[in-house]
C-alpha cells in the first residue's frame, strides 16, 4: 500500500518547531502512517537534533523527487533562500519570521505541484513575522494567499480526539472580529465546514453554531447579533440541505452530543475549550483551500527552545490525522 507523503515545515528556527518536527519524523506512529518529508534549513535541523540528543541520518534534498524512504534516513527538503538564519534560541527576530514562512511556502508549493499529499507546519512566532514587516494573522490566511484562495474562504478547524472546532474569526482584535461577523460570512463558514467534513469522510455531518454574546444573546437581552446575523445564516444554510443547528451559548455548546463540528465566532471561544481539554493533542486544519494543510495549535515555546524537552505529541497527532485523510482512512464516526 502506498503511504501518503506529508511535508513537515519546521517553523520558527528559534523555537521548538524544528525539534518537534524532527521528533515527529522519527516517530514510529508517523513512519507507519506516511512518508514524512521535513522542509527547512539543514543547519537548523542539525542544531536542534544536537540539543535534543538525537543523531538521525539526514538526507538533504534539493527537490522532492530525490527523496528515498527505503532506508532509515530522514528526508529533508532544503527550503532554500530565506530559510537560512543563524539561530539564537528563544529570540524574536525578523530573520526567524521570514525563515518560518519560507519553510511553509516551500511545502505548500510542493503540495500544489502534487509532489506531496499534505502539509503540516510547526509553530511560527507572530512577533518575528511582524518584525519582518510581513502581514500575517495565522496560517489559514497565509495558506489562502499562497494557494490563490480568497482570504475569507479559508478557516481554522482545531481537531483533537473526536472533536472539531471551526473559527469564524481568528487572529484579529475583538473589535475587528465583530465587524467581520456578517450574515454572509457566517453562511460561508458553515458551507466550508460542511464541505470539509464530507472530505474527511463524514457523509452526513452535523454542525452546531455558537452565538457571539453570552447565552447566545438570551433572545436579545444581551445583544442582537444572534437574531439579526447568526440565526438567519443558519436558516439559509439549512435550506441548502446542511444539517446545522444553533445558535447555542458558547459556554455550554461543547457539552451537546451528536455534533461533528462546532463553529465559534471568536478565537477564544474555541481555543480555550481546546487547550483545556487537549493542550498537547490539538492540531489545526486549514479548511477551504485546494490543499490539505495542518498545524499544531500551540506556540513556539521560546522558554524551552534548545533544551531538547519539547513534547511532539501535537505534531504527531497533526501528521497522523492528515495521513489518514490523505490515504482515504478518515476519522469518520
Amino acid at each position: 500500500m502506498r503511504l501518503p507523503k506529508i511535508a513537515i515545515a519546521t517553523g520558527d528556527p528559534a523555537g521548538i518547531g524544528p525539534e518537534i518536527a524532527l521528533k515527529a519524523a522519527l516517530d514510529a506512529r508517523v513512519t507507519a502512517a506516511c512518508r514524512p518529508l521535513l522542509v527547512g534549513d539543514p543547519a537548523v535541523v542539525e542544531l536542534h537534533a544536537r540539543t535534543a540528543r538525537l543523531s538521525p541520518q539526514l538526507r538533504v534534498l534539493a527537490q522532492v523527487g530525490d527523496a528515498d524512504w527505503s532506508g532509515g534516513a530522514v528526508n529533508l527538503l532544503d527550503a532554500g533562500k530565506g530559510a537560512n538564519a543563524p539561530v539564537k534560541f528563544g529570540t524574536v527576530d525578523a530573520a526567524y519570521g521570514r525563515a518560518s514562512l519560507s519553510c511553509a511556502r516551500r511545502a505548500i508549493q510542493a503540495a500544489l505541484a502534487g509532489e506531496v499529499d499534505a502539509v503540516v507546519a510547526a509553530p511560527q512566532t507572530e512577533r518575528s513575522i511582524a518584525a519582518a514587516g510581513i502581514a500575517f494573522d495565522g496560517y489559514p490566511s497565509f495558506v489562502a494567499r499562497e494557494t490563490g484562495t480568497p482570504v475569507n474562504d479559508v478557516y481554522l478547524m482545531v481537531c483533537f480526539d473526536e472533536s472539531r472546532i471551526v473559527h469564524a474569526t481568528l487572529h484579529v482584535s475583538v473589535r475587528e472580529a465583530l465587524a467581520l461577523i456578517t450574515r454572509e460570512h457566517v453562511e460561508r463558514v458553515i458551507r466550508v465546514t460542511d464541505t470539509a467534513l464530507k472530505k474527511l469522510g463524514l457523509a452526513k455531518p452535523r454542525i452546531f453554531v455558537s452565538g457571539l454574546n453570552p447565552h447566545a444573546g438570551e433572545a436579545g437581552l444581551f445583544g442582537s447579533e444572534e437574531i439579526e446575523i447568526i440565526q438567519p445564516a443558519i436558516n439559509r444554510a439549512a435550506t441548502e440541505g446542511i444539517a446545522v443547528s444553533g445558535p447555542f451559548g458558547a459556554d455550554t455548546m461543547f457539552r451537546r452530543p451528536g455534533c461533528d463540528a462546532f463553529i465559534v465566532m471568536l478565537h477564544d471561544q474555541g481555543h480555550i475549550a481546546a487547550k483545556l481539554l487537549a493542550f498537547n493533542r490539538t492540531a489545526g486544519l486549514s479548511i477551504g483551500s485546494p490543499i490539505l494543510f495542518s498545524s499544531v495549535a500551540h506556540g513556539s515555546a521560546h522558554d524551552i527552545a534548545g533544551l531538547g524537552v519539547a513534547d511532539p505529541g501535537a505534531m504527531i497527532e497533526a501528521v497522523t490525522r492528515l495521513a489518514r485523510v490523505s490515504d482515504g482512512k478518515s476519522d469518520a464516526r
